[in-house]
């Protein structure tokens, strides 16, 4: 046994990893006087050990041979494993991408001051980075950003997710996070809710995934109408305040491509449904619209929004931009649309905007990205495309925009 420990011990030194492949080989001698049977004894290749000992007798030689094989990188990879299961993983980085509303409909005001709605929700390519890193302090989670004017305290939706996990769970991690912001806020795009449940997600993957995805879907309505949505696959069709999600698999092909439009004006949402009048909204059976959909495609006469006329009447310019992009449209666009309580404009059937967005002074400064339709798998969080792209028309603004880290 001596000579397995001294292997051991020098296994892990970088010396002995140089040539992962080669394995140590040992062998002594022993006298032996009587003939004895052959014997091997080797660990299952599944456990990752390569170990073996061989104990061979000849009755003409009348000694004893034993070898002992050791794979010093098979070892090495499996005290890694058992060192990342006791430690639990320390930092995480994902993607947080946005929403829009296919179509939008107000079916109805709630006795609790909400309204009931029914709405095709889809996530989309353009989204924010959020890196978790475990802190130290067992008191507080720390939050930055790269985009001023977004809250870093705990009126944050990243910081009230956390604070419900552990209300939830029970576990007391606190984290130390850091958004990479590229969603424009007061878009109608859920870049909020989307970080929200970004954050439900990896608060649980730090705990080992103690929570099913229903509870995080379930426990995160709690804080946000839309962030259940986003435990879906994508595509749902939502009712209730939003917190109701029937997924819709398959719906509309991921390649479709589309542009979204936003104006520097954001759209308060307060103020849209304040001017809200049910009695002028659509009268389209929303499960006729979704059906539509399903077996023809988008197209103009299917992206209703009831929020669209109070959304114009509260920011007068974005019925303008609306227009002008569908007065310019030369078939490139199946439907031009609002997307939840406005401020964009999305564009669906091709990624490039209008050529008036970068020649008249008047647009100078509108938020530009492409984007498609993203979908997750199940146990698995939505992955950015490596195509997402998102502009401003002509000058960048490093206050306002970034690029996704990593």
């Amino acid at each position: 046994m001596a000579c397995s420990a001294h292997l051991l011990s020098q296994s892990l030194y970088p010396s002995h990893l140089s040539n992962p492949g080669a394995c140590k080989l040992v062998r002594f001698q022993a006298r032996h006087t009587a003939a004895s049977p052959v014997v091997r004894f080797s660990s299952s290749a599944r456990n990752r050990r390569s170990r073996s000992v061989r104990v061979a007798a000849s009755a003409e030689e009348g000694r004893r041979q034993v070898e002992l094989t050791y794979d010093a990188q098979a070892k090495f990879n499996q005290l890694a494993d058992q060192i990342d299961k006791d430690v639990g993983i320390t930092r995480l980085n994902l993607f947080s991408p946005c929403k829009i509303n296919v179509f939008l409909r107000i079916t109805g005001k709630r006795p609790d001051g909400f309204h009931d709605l029914a709405s095709l929700f889809h996530v989309v390519s353009l989204g924010d980075t959020i890196k978790f890193s475990l802190s130290p302090s067992k008191i507080t989670d720390r939050l930055s950003t790269n985009v001023a004017g977004v809250p870093v305290d705990e009126s944050n939706l990243i910081i009230k997710a956390l604070n419900l996990y552990r209300k939830k769970t029970g576990t007391d991690k606190f984290f130390w996070i850091h958004l990479d912001k590229k969603v424009p806020t007061g878009a109608g795009l859920g870049g909020g809710s989307s970080n929200a449940a970004t954050a439900l997600w990896a608060a649980n993957q730090f705990s080992g995934g103690i929570a099913s995805e229903k509870d995080l879907q379930e426990w995160s309505g709690e804080i946000g109408s839309d962030i259940p949505f986003f435990f879906s696959r994508g595509a749902a069709y939502c009712t209730g305040r939003g917190e109701i999600v029937q997924d819709i698999p398959n719906l509309l092909p991921i390649n479709l491509p589309m542009v979204l439009i936003k104006p520097p004006e954001a759209c308060s949402t307060a103020e849209v449904y304040k001017r809200l009048r049910l009695d002028q909204t659509s009268h389209a059976d929303p499960l006729t619209l979704l059906n539509e959909i399903t077996q023809n495609g988008i197209s103009q006469d299917t992206c209703v929004n009831d929020l669209e006329p109070p959304a114009f009447e509260v920011l007068r310019s974005l019925k303008k931009l609306k227009k002008r992009i569908i007065a310019s449209n030369r078939g490139d666009y199946s439907a031009v649309f609002m997307s939840g309580s406005g401020s964009t404009i999305v564009g669906i059937g091709s990624p490039d905007p209008p050529a008036f967005v970068y020649d008249d002074d008047d647009y100078k400064d509108v938020f530009v990205s492409e984007a498609c339709f993203l979908t997750r798998e199940e146990n698995e969080w939505y992955r950015e495309p490596i195509s997402s792209s998102a502009t401003f028309s002509k000058e960048d603004s490093p206050s306002e925009v970034a690029p996704v880290a990593d």
